[in-house]
């Protein structure tokens, strides 16, 4: 595999082999099952990020549920009145500060994540297993660190 430079006379390494491009080429190739597994359910791919954040992490407000689906705010406010208006959320303000609010999942959107975890631990064991699980490990491992850049 040979490594070009830009065409224009910089010094950006061939689009082949530029992270971010990489980066983008990869999530697609992992998103596109995640996807066909949500097309029947009337969710997107960011309520699912949000529903599976509160599934995991319980109650929160919408700064940490928008940084840990990795959604700017205002999207994440946005997808939340989606949710919100399907019934798989609930938005209650803070006691102490009203300004700030708290989003949980509801029953309905437990069900969503219960009806797909087959599917998505079928997409997830497909993954290791082209890319190995050691490799996998390292893999999460270096993206980690990009959260340091």
């Amino acid at each position: 595999m040979t490594e070009t430079t830009d065409p224009v006379g910089g010094a950006l390494p061939s689009t082949r082999r530029s992270i971010p491009i990489a980066l983008i080429r990869a999530r697609e190739k992992v998103m596109v099952p995640i996807r066909e597994m949500l097309a029947d359910s009337g969710i997107t791919e960011q309520q699912w990020r949000i529903l599976r954040v509160l599934a995991e992490f319980g109650p929160q407000d919408a700064s940490t549920l928008a940084e840990r689906a990795c959604l700017l705010l205002p999207s994440q406010t946005r997808i939340v009145q989606t949710l919100l208006e399907k019934g798989l959320v609930t938005r209650q303000a803070d006691a102490k500060d009203r300004r700030r609010q708290t989003v949980a999942i509801t029953g309905a959107g437990r069900a969503i994540i219960e009806d797909k975890l087959g599917d998505a631990e079928a997409i997830a064991k497909r993954i290791e297993e082209v890319i190995g699980k050691e490799k996998l490990a390292q893999l999460l491992d270096i993206l980690e660190e990009f959260q340091k850049l």
